[in-house]
C-alpha cells in the first residue's frame, strides 16, 4: 500500500470539496498506477532504443593502463563489437536467446533479445593498435594502454640579427 493513499485528500483544506473535480480523479489514477507498478522494474521510455539495456561497467586506472570491465551475461565474442574512432571507444552487443521446455502437460518458450551501446571517451594520444579485449564467462575486459605523458621542452630565445 502506498503512503499517499493513507493520507486523507481533504486534510489541509478541511471537509471542503476539491476545487477541481478532475484533480481527485487524477490522484486516484496516479495511485492506481503506483500500486500496479510497485515491484516491477521501471518501464523503458519510448524511443530510447538501444540504450535500454545498458550493462554494468567498471573503469579502473593504473599508472600504465585503463581497464574497462563490463558484465555481459550470455554473450560471446561473436555477439560483441568494439570500435575506436576520434578518441571514443564504443562497445556494442546484441543478445538473442531462446529456451524451450516441453513436458507432457505443457510447453514453455522463452525469448530474450536486445541490443546495447556504450561509448567512453579515451585520453588524447592513445595507441589504438595496442588496445586489447577479451571475454570470459560473460565478463568483457578491455585494456587500453595509457599514452606517455607529454614532455615539455624549453626553447632558448635568441636575439634576431
Amino acid at each position: 500500500m502506498n503512503l499517499k493513499s493513507l493520507i486523507p485528500v481533504g486534510r489541509d483544506r478541511g471537509i471542503a470539496a476539491p476545487a477541481n473535480p478532475f484533480m481527485s480523479l487524477q490522484r486516484e489514477i496516479d495511485r492506481l498506477f503506483d500500486d500496479f507498478t510497485r515491484g516491477f522494474p521501471a518501464f523503458p521510455s519510448f524511443g530510447a532504443g538501444k540504450s535500454e539495456l545498458l550493462p554494468s561497467m567498471d573503469v579502473t586506472e593504473t599508472d600504465k593502463q585503463i581497464e574497462i570491465t563490463a558484465e555481459l551475461p550470455g554473450l560471446e565474442e561473436k555477439d560483441v563489437q568494439i570500435n575506436v574512432a576520434d578518441n571514443l571507444l564504443t562497445i556494442r552487443g546484441e543478445k538473442n536467446a531462446e529456451k524451450e521446455e516441453k513436458d507432457k502437460n505443457y510447453r514453455l518458450v522463452e525469448r530474450s533479445y536486445g541490443s546495447f551501446e556504450r561509448t567512453l571517451e579515451l585520453p588524447d594520444g592513445v595507441n589504438t593498435d595496442a588496445i586489447q579485449a577479451s571475454i570470459a564467462k560473460g565478463v568483457l575486459k578491455v585494456t587500453v594502454p595509457k599514452p606517455a605523458p607529454a614532455q615539455s621542452k624549453k626553447i632558448d630565445v635568441k636575439a634576431a640579427a
